[in-house]
């Protein structure tokens, strides 16, 4: 998977630009630097990167800026690095799409281990997997509404085969939620099924997600389809197949 991809750093310290560099260059990835939105901007139009690794705590153009620039105007994957108190700069991050975060400081097999999941993700999506008929005899595909779901790569794609691009997070809720239909979760329980406890005590990422989710399938909260909130609780993924609304 590393073997000649293109990872860009985006981050004003030198210090942990060269760390990371190292990290990563020991796995086989090729790395470039920037230190701030512009020399991103450049080195993105001048070579096929793989992934961005953005620090939000930049001078100037912050990262949340940066971020939005990324969502907007590139499919490149991104993870964001944040400080250990960030909370609302995890949480809005994750409203602008960001594929992962990563809390400083950090282990460098964290971090590989986070960068070979987004990759992994990104490279499926990209893998042509979308016939409608072809997904049927597939036992990781869950069928809803408009949509065909994989649970094993994430790739979500309607019944006339548009693609819609989830995060990391958005395929790891919908996931833990759709392959429990009709069974009301908590936040915890949520938590407990993406597996990134560090999370547990700011219940509005979960929040963040759903609400994007659901904006992805067209599910309007007030007269759900296919996420339901359990007021009081979490949420319930309805399936009117294997159970009742």
């Amino acid at each position: 998977m590393a073997k000649g991809l293109h990872i860009l750093i985006v981050d004003d310290d030198a210090d942990l630009r060269l760390t990371v560099g190292r990290i990563l260059q020991r796995d086989g990835y090729h790395v470039s630097e920037a230190e701030n939105g512009d020399q991103m901007r450049e080195i993105i139009a001048e070579h096929d990167i793989a992934l961005v690794i953005l620090d939000l705590m930049l001078p100037g153009e912050d990262g949340l800026t940066l971020a939005r620039d990324l969502t907007s105007n590139t499919t490149i994957p991104f993870i964001m690095l944040t400080g250990r108190g960030d909370v609302v700069d995890k949480v809005v991050g994750l409203e602008i799409g960001a594929d992962d975060y990563i809390t400083k400081p950090f282990h460098g097999r964290e971090l590989t281990a986070r960068i070979g999941t987004v990759l992994r993700r990104s490279s499926a999506r990209a893998a042509p997997s979308h016939s409608p008929a072809a997904a049927k005899t597939k036992p990781d595909i869950i069928e809803f509404g408009d949509w065909i779901f994989n649970t094993n790569n994430g790739n979500l794609v309607s019944r006339d085969g548009q693609e819609v691009i989830l995060t990391t997070y958005e395929f790891q809720v919908l996931a833990a939620m759709a392959t429990r239909p009709n069974r009301p979760l908590s936040r915890d329980q949520i938590l407990d099924l993406v597996g990134d406890r560090e999370w547990a005590p700011y219940d509005r990422s979960i929040d963040v997600l759903v609400g994007k989710i659901r904006k992805k399938l067209n599910d309007n909260p007030k007269s759900p389809k296919y996420i339901r909130t359990m007021r009081n609780l979490g949420y319930m993924f309805i399936s009117r197949q294997n159970g009742p609304e």
